[in-house]
C-alpha cells in the first residue's frame, strides 16, 4: 500500500532524492502491484458493510503490476529524478540487514530483503476491487498529489 507519509512510496521518493545512485534489491524484477490507502480503506468499509455471512479473502492491488525497477524509475521521473540505479544481489542485502538489525533503527530489516524476493500482486481469480465498484488511483496521480502537498 502507498499513501502521504506511509512507509513504503514515502521513503523510496526520500532515498530517491538523496542518492544519486540508487541500490535496487536485487535485478529489480519482483513484481509489485502497490495499491492506494484510501482505496483499500474505502474497500475495507464496503466490505464491513456486507451482509455476507461466510469469510471473503479479497486481494486489491493496484491499476498496473511495476516490475521493482520500473516503479523506481516511474516514481523518479514524476519526481523529476534522475537516479542511476544499480542491482544489488540479494544475498548482500541480507548480510546487510543482518548487520543494520544490531542497530536500534536499522534502515532495513532480513524481513524487508524477503519481502522484496517474493512478486506481490493480486490474483486474477480472486476478488478485489472491482467486487466494490472501485476504480484504483494510479501510484503517479497520487504521487502528484504528494509532491504538490509537501
Amino acid at each position: 500500500m502507498f499513501g502521504p507519509d506511509d512507509a513504503f512510496l514515502t521513503i523510496i521518493l526520500k532515498l530517491l532524492r538523496r542518492l544519486p545512485i540508487y541500490p535496487m534489491f536485487g535485478r529489480g524484477l519482483t513484481r509489485l502491484q502497490p495499491a492506494y490507502v484510501g482505496d483499500v480503506a474505502e474497500a475495507t468499509a464496503r466490505a464491513l458493510q456486507g451482509t455476507e455471512t461466510h469469510a471473503i479473502t479479497y486481494e486489491c492491488g493496484g491499476p498496473r503490476i511495476y516490475s521493482y525497477e520500473e516503479f523506481l524509475r516511474a516514481v523518479a521521473h514524476q519526481s523529476d529524478l534522475r537516479p542511476i540505479l544499480v542491482p544489488v544481489p540479494f544475498a548482500a542485502w541480507h548480510a546487510l540487514a543482518w548487520a543494520a538489525e544490531m542497530l536500534a533503527s536499522p534502515p532495513v530489516t532480513r524481513n524487508q530483503v524477503e519481502l522484496m524476493q517474493v512478486d506481490n500482486v493480486s490474483s486474477p481469480q480472486m476478488p478485489g476491487f472491482e467486487e466494490f465498484g472501485i476504480s484504483p488511483h494510479p501510484v503517479e496521480e497520487i504521487l502528484q498529489e504528494m509532491l504538490r502537498n509537501p
